[in-house]
């Protein structure tokens, strides 16, 4: 049963099995989510769910990657709905907001400039988690950039 669950989490029911480009489907995932309830919370609580999110993530991230014998499956996508998710948090949802959320996540996530390449060097799935969510914080502050001097 742990393995079902880990497994569904891990990767966000299913979507990580996905043949091409499955953190990029992951991310789009997080972002339809946020679309549809980001202005329904208050940013607090969108905060709950992130810690939610991370904390699960690291659980399910970590058994998925011990069943399946590898450090990070391509197909966990927790960690790309979490990164995605941080980086929305608090900002209106508008299609900018979603459009250059997506592409400033997706850009950190796979640059993996530093210090977010230095996330994958933690074990297990905090190792899995981490290197996202700090693509999230960079992705949030370039879209803050962006809402401050060109949308604001």
């Amino acid at each position: 049963m742990r393995e079902k669950i880990s497994r569904l989490l891990a990767t966000g029911g299913g979507i990580g099995g996905l043949p091409k480009a499955p953190g990029s489907w992951g991310a789009l995932v997080a972002v339809a989510f946020f679309a549809l309830t980001g202005s329904l919370f208050p940013a607090v609580i969108q905060s709950v769910l992130l810690v939610f999110l991370f904390l699960t993530g690291i659980w399910a991230s970590e058994n998925y990657a011990l069943q399946k014998g590898e450090k990070d499956p391509p197909e966990v996508v927790i960690d790309e709905i979490t990164g995605q998710w941080l980086t929305l948090i608090g900002f209106e949802v508008t299609f900018s907001n979603l459009l250059l959320g997506f592409l400033f996540f997706r850009l950190f996530d796979i640059w993996k400039p530093l210090p977010i390449r230095l996330g994958e060097k933690l074990s297990g799935g905090l190792g899995i988690m981490v290197d996202d969510i700090l693509a999230g914080i960079a992705a949030h502050f370039a879209l803050s950039l962006v809402n401050r001097f060109l949308l604001g």
